[in-house]
């Protein structure tokens, strides 16, 4: 069972550096998807014993974060006839770079986190790798809705963070993450609709050229 929990949160990984390395939108929105299907197993993998509680979570992360959120996403760039990422604030070699380091990081400092015993030694730092990296494309990346997939990323690393204490967390707080995210995201999506509709453009940084 760890052996295919490891290798879970291994193609979590690989995923967050899909995301850094491509200009596509669609192959971002595809990565994110892939996330969102291992998200869903991991609760499985992890759980001593496997209760109603304990499905029910992996089945709501499963809806939201590789069906609903990314068809919602693909729906998005259709409408606001985007894409690619053209212009980065950091380069995509150089953001692959920085990704390998966040990785390190992540390890370095997890390893130091006065953290109750975890029986899957990965989950910690790979969940603070993919804030990070959720983090970095939230920063980094011009179009509204690349951003919009690094806030995805970074709560995806939150909800890792979370399956550390999964079985004494209470079913509703988990249950409202996954609301608020979903609520975010159609907010984001309605807004980079009007934004590409009224201005034509989807570059976040032009947002500082317009006055009152």
């Amino acid at each position: 069972m760890q052996t295919a929990t490891a290798l879970v949160l291994l193609f979590v990984v690989l995923s967050n550096f899909a995301v850094l390395g491509t200009t596509r939108l669609t192959t971002c929105i595809r990565s994110l998807a892939l996330q969102g299907l291992l998200l869903g197993i991991l609760p499985l993998l992890l759980a001593s014993r496997i209760s109603a509680h304990v499905l029910l979570l992996a089945l709501g992360t499963l809806v939201v974060k590789a069906i609903v959120l990314p068809r919602f996403l693909t729906w998005a760039i259709r409408e606001a006839a985007v894409r690619r990422e053209v212009e980065p604030t950091v380069g995509y070699i150089a953001s692959l770079l920085l990704g390998t380091l966040a990785l390190g990081l992540a390890f370095a400092i997890s390893s130091r986190l006065p953290l109750p015993q975890v029986r899957e030694t990965l989950l910690v730092p790979v969940s603070l790798s993919t804030v990070m990296t959720g983090l970095f494309i939230l920063t980094t990346r011009r179009k509204a809705l690349t951003q919009v997939i690094g806030y995805l990323m970074l709560e995806n690393g939150i909800y890792l963070f979370g399956l550390t204490q999964a079985e004494s967390v209470p079913f509703l707080l988990e249950l409202g993450v996954l609301l608020d995210v979903f609520v975010a995201v159609f907010i984001m999506g309605i807004v980079v609709f009007h934004i590409n509709r009224e201005f034509d453009s989807l570059d976040s940084a032009r947002l500082t050229e317009l006055s009152d």
